[in-house]
């Protein structure tokens, strides 16, 4: 246990002080090295906190705008970038995903749509051709392997978490659509635009912003009890440091390797409801952001293991993860990190770390942050 107090920097406002006091205690409870912590309530930053250290040797404060990895928290930002293409009406979720990818159409994949693909039933969570992690970095390759592909299992009978392969999807997706990679698509009509601090292909010159991961020694292991489960995340096994390396960085990997801040995650799902976004104008239409969040398949997922309702690449609140309202949608990523939007109640928020949480499901840093502050609305 460290004995030093550590230092809360940033803002948060008089009616929500119970959540820097949360935040702090995460810290001095030895839960993290460095993390940050954005809340906005009513298109209002309420909180912007941050602290602790960018790498375990502590010779890098943790920045307002320090960057770290955020896993699958990156797959809710591609489907923010899908649902823009939904908005001005280049695609629709019900859509074939073949009328815009005809090779996707082999092996009976011809009928799948956008929003089943974008749920996890396309049934190609995994490849079957052995893969290395330097594939992984090749959007081309891995997007031309999957539309080859034989389903792992019929087609929209099933969800199965696209751990890995979600992001190729989408972003071929986007790619046949707009000609750019998701993440230019994303920096172009977004990131820039709107001045939101997130990546999809990290820059060289954001580099310095990095915090590295440091790995959780405890780490509960994903199922791979049965061969779809073992295909999805073992072929290849992705190591928990493995985004501390320029080659990960540098490629775009939709569906795990997005690099960002706090901040960055509640002001992008901010923007996708006028109760949340500045000056009460989202980027997208209401029907949009429902159409986003509409649940397209409730069961037992085949991956996971566990109950899941998934909308259009968008997670559907469970377990209380994004507090009490079970249409609040949003993503969460391996070892903690998550964004999310609740429209009814006008929040959106955004955490991000590099001390990787030992939870599959609901890790206990972000449980206990997100219900304080709903508590405090």
């Amino acid at each position: 246990m460290s004995m030093t107090m550590t230092e809360i920097h940033g803002t948060c406002a008089k009616a929500f002080e119970p959540v820097r006091e949360h935040f702090a205690a995460n810290f001095k409870n030895d839960l993290e090295i460095g993390a940050s912590f954005s809340v906005i309530h009513k298109g209002e930053l309420v909180v912007d906190l941050w602290a602790g250290d960018a790498d375990e040797t502590g010779a890098t404060p943790w920045a307002h705008d320090t960057l770290a990895n955020v896993w699958s928290t990156t797959k809710g930002v591609a489907a923010i970038c899908v649902a823009l293409l939904v908005d001005r009406g280049q695609l629709s979720y019900d859509d074939a995903v073949s009328t815009h990818w005809p090779e996707f159409a082999v092996h009976g994949k011809g009928g799948i749509t956008v929003a089943q693909m974008l749920s996890h039933q396309a049934g190609l969570s995994g490849l079957r051709e052995p893969t290395t992690l330097e594939d992984c970095y090749n959007h081309d390759l891995m997007a031309q392997r999957l539309a080859a592909q034989e389903p792992l299992w019929e087609p929209t009978t099933r969800s199965g978490y696209h751990a890995f392969t979600y992001g190729y999807l989408a972003g071929e997706l986007v790619k046949r659509i707009t000609g750019k990679t998701i993440g230019t698509f994303l920096q172009d009509e977004i990131g820039k635009p709107h001045g939101i601090d997130f990546f999809i292909g990290l820059p060289l010159s954001e580099e310095p912003r990095v915090a590295p991961l440091t790995e959780a020694k405890d780490m509960q292991p994903l199922a791979d009890t049965t061969e779809v489960q073992a295909l999805t995340f073992t072929n290849p096994a992705i190591a928990q440091t493995a985004p501390n390396d320029r080659a990960w960085r540098a490629a775009e990997i939709p569906a795990a390797g997005g690099f960002g801040s706090a901040s960055a995650l509640a002001k992008l799902y901010a923007l996708l409801d006028d109760s949340t976004a500045p000056g009460g104008k989202a980027i997208i239409k209401r029907e949009t952001m429902e159409a986003l969040r509409t649940v397209r398949i409730e069961n037992e997922d085949l991956i996971l293991g566990v109950p899941a309702r998934w909308a259009s690449g968008m997670a559907m609140n469970g377990f209380e993860m994004y507090g009490p309202n079970p249409q609040t949608f949003g993503h969460t990523g391996w070892g903690g990190s998550f964004g999310c939007l609740d429209p009814e109640a006008g929040v959106s928020i955004g955490y991000v770390l590099n001390k990787m949480g030992a939870a599959v499901v609901g890790d206990p840093r972000s449980m206990g942050l997100v219900a304080a502050t709903f508590a405090c609305l």
